[in-house]
């Protein structure tokens, strides 16, 4: 593997920051000195490839597929857009379906790394134990209790590859299993009803993150704020936001931003129509009507997003008017933290996996660096 020295290029650095330096590829990381082809990147900005940490498929294809073939067109189509670690997200399944999953996972990540296809860094286990009045396009068949022994294992199946599980925390036997897990996995409080109170005990045991923030759980309200209120008075917790331009209007992502400054983690939850064309797809089992940008199931709840993150990137600059270095860690650093993989992924500090996009002003893409290769 040859290295690479990136010139001139806005480096945009772990504080927030950029800084016109050179940047060193070797050996598939991030080195402080390198001999190599010289890349003059005058005019544009090297950021580190985006992180997401939930999103279900793309290109006809369902992380819930459980196959080589779906985790290799997930892991394709998002390194070409610039997206090059991931966390899909299983959805509302039985064990032994999620166990299928999970081997999937398993043996491609011991074949790895794969060419072209993005570092597959975790699986984000959405369902089942959520509440079964606020399933969202989750299958309210397979809906379950909260089951510790259940997720380790499977777990186990995936050689530790979960690292996210949402829970509803007002569910029986919801805070019980947080009490077990929290030290082993990132517990997320989502598809819930939960009241202010319900949902600030979860984070006090040791909930630490909000699933897809607003969309699945009640509104915050002036005399019960609900989780999004709960959230904002522990410092610990980071929330998901969707930026499809469909999930939240703008005034709510600049909501999200100022109430959630560092801790904001942008998600595309994006579904297997994702890069096709208008139709009909699936999701957790059940038909998805896709026109444009919206997804729905038939009864016209929404059901995932059509869009890859680097395009919810763009949106909440472009449209929402989120400051570019604030929604640039809320694609890199943010999630690479919540997931535990900040020290490989990220940033474009010396020693992380060299994965470096570079763009222009407009944040259109001009190069991809996976692992230091340059994509075609």
């Amino acid at each position: 593997m040859g290295a690479v020295r990136i010139t001139r290029a806005r480096v945009f650095e772990a504080d927030g920051t950029f800084t016109e330096r050179d940047l060193c590829l070797q050996d598939g990381h991030i080195v402080a000195e390198a001999a190599g082809d010289t890349v003059d990147a005058r005019g544009l900005m090297a950021i580190p490839g985006l992180v997401d940490v939930h999103f279900h498929g793309c290109m006809g294809q369902d992380m819930c597929n459980g196959t080589e073939e779906a985790i290799r067109t997930l892991a394709s189509y998002e390194a070409s857009r610039g997206v090059l670690a991931i966390c899909p997200a299983t959805m509302t399944y039985p064990e032994e379906k999620l166990n299928a999953i999970a081997d999937a996972a398993a043996a491609w990540v011991a074949t790895g790394p794969h060419k072209d296809c993005a570092d597959l860094v975790g699986i984000n286990m959405e369902g089942p134990f959520i509440s079964p009045n606020r399933v969202g396009a989750q299958n309210p068949a397979y809906v379950q209790r909260p089951d510790a022994a259940m997720f380790r294992r499977v777990q186990a199946r995936s050689g530790g590859l979960f690292k996210l599980v949402t829970l509803a925390p007002e569910v029986d036997g919801a805070l019980e299993f947080v009490d077990e897990l929290a030290g082993e996995v990132g517990v997320s409080v989502g598809h819930t009803c939960a009241t202010y109170k319900q949902a600030a005990t979860a984070f006090e045991h040791g909930a630490r993150q909000v699933t897809h923030m607003w969309n699945a759980q009640p509104p915050l309200h002036h005399r019960d704020p609900a989780v999004v209120g709960a959230a904002s008075d522990y410092d610990h917790v980071r929330v998901e936001i969707i930026c499809d331009g469909i999930h939240l209007h703008p005034a709510t992502v600049r909501i999200a931003f100022k109430l959630f400054a560092g801790r904001v983690i942008m998600i595309a939850d994006s579904m297997e129509a994702t890069g096709l064309a208008d139709g009909e797809y699936a999701l957790g089992g059940q038909k998805v009507i896709v026109r444009g940008n919206l997804a729905t199931l038939e009864s016209g709840t929404i059901a995932g997003s059509v869009t890859n993150l680097f395009d919810c990137l763009r949106w909440a600059v472009h449209k929402a008017k989120i400051p570019l270095a604030d929604a640039l860690l809320a694609c890199t650093l943010t999630p690479a933290q919540a997931i535990g993989v900040d020290n490989s992924y990220g940033s474009l500090d010396t020693g992380c996996v060299a994965n470096v996009v570079l763009v222009d002003d407009n944040l259109d893409i001009h190069a991809i660096y996976l692992r230091g290769e340059r994509l075609d």
